[in-house]
């Protein structure tokens, strides 16, 4: 069975001028708010990228053409990443999020979905654990 043809696919998602400074002050939940400020200097260290905003609610750090082994559609996407939303901070880390399973066992009170981890706040967690897997997902470009 042959490679797939790739094709570069555009999404709604993509990364803007606007202010991520403005965006995380106008978070009505002062956690929240707080947790994102810690977030965002824990990536922005972790990188070396200034953040960007990504859409109207994705604080995303650098960017990667992922493409679909399955479709060979391609995407242009951000490398980490993290959004204050109402339910709990989303963090995209790039990474099947599964595989993270020892660290995921000592980081604390969390969930996950297929490449992302859930957190309410950040005193629910290991910070120096949170900051490996950070870490680990970037290792794996």
């Amino acid at each position: 069975m042959g490679e797939k043809k790739s094709k570069l696919v555009e999404i709604k998602t993509k990364p803007t001028e606007a202010s991520v400074t403005d965006f995380i002050n106008a978070v009505p939940d002062e956690q929240k708010r707080k947790d994102s400020f810690v977030l965002l200097e824990m990536m922005k260290a972790a990188t070396g990228e200034e953040p960007v905003l990504w859409s109207s609610s994705i604080i995303g750090f650098g960017n990667k053409r992922y493409k679909s082994p399955t479709t060979g559609r391609e995407v242009d996407w951000l490398l980490i990443g993290f959004s204050p939303r109402k339910a709990n901070l989303s963090l995209y880390l790039s990474i099947a999020i599964k595989e993270q399973a020892v660290a995921l066992e000592k980081l604390g009170k969390h969930k996950t979905g297929v490449g992302c981890l859930y957190i309410n706040k950040l005193d629910d967690v290991d910070l120096k654990v949170l900051e490996r897997m950070i870490a680990t997902s970037l290792k794996q470009k």
